[in-house]
């Protein structure tokens, strides 16, 4: 026997929580704040997402696919300098949107969350792991290639890039602008080396 079909989209149902975990924090979200934004109730939310630890790893698989999408576009650039560029310019765009809430889902959750929520810490911790190891994938092949000089450690450079962009997030959460989040990626392309063992300080981001 079927079971009878939901009365709501899924998907929309999804992004609403997305938002309401974007904005509070996993711990600061009530389930009462996630049915009123979903439009749904609990038993609902249960049976679709399952309980609020499953529907909140649902909402960074939404976060991954939807407005951090640009990080995976990014590392496919053919040139692993634009592909940095490409990746700190994503973050600024995605982080000065006046339609999305405030820093950064990944790093403001993994700040947030408490020893009860361990689980959801160390999965925020893992998601971000496994970012920066992209990121140093993408670099050491760039060295294979030739594209990096030899002084060059990948693994030093792709965290140095990772820590400007949970910088970027923690300053666009306390109200940086568009403007100043841009000088800051400015700043921080300028520090890609060179063949010659020195940055290229001519690096320009803003139009």
């Amino acid at each position: 026997m079927k079971g009878r079909p939901r009365s709501f989209d899924v998907d929309k149902a999804l992004d609403k929580a997305l938002r309401v975990f974007w904005e509070k924090g996993y711990e600061g979200a009530s389930l009462t704040d996630l049915t009123k934004a979903m439009g749904i109730n609990r038993p609902s939310i249960y049976a679709a997402f399952g309980d609020k630890e499953q529907l909140f790893r649902k909402a960074l698989d939404r976060y991954a696919e939807g407005p951090a999408s640009y990080a995976c576009e990014a590392l496919h650039e053919p040139k692993a300098r634009k592909a940095i560029e490409k990746l700190l310019l994503g973050a600024v765009e995605g982080l000065s949107n006046p339609k999305n809430p405030k820093g950064c889902l990944l790093v403001q959750g993994a700040l947030a969350c408490g020893d009860e929520a361990r689980s959801i810490r160390d999965e925020l911790i893992q998601r971000r792991t496994a970012a920066e190891a992209e990121i140093t994938k993408r670099l050491k092949r760039a060295k294979a290639e030739g594209e990096l000089p030899e002084h060059v450690n990948p693994s030093d450079l792709g965290r140095f890039y990772v820590t400007v962009m949970r910088g970027l997030a923690i300053e666009a959460a306390t109200g940086a602008t568009r403007t100043e989040l841009t000088r800051v990626a400015e700043t921080a392309m300028k520090a890609w080396p060179t063949r010659e063992g020195r940055t290229n300080g001519t690096s320009k981001l803003m139009p």
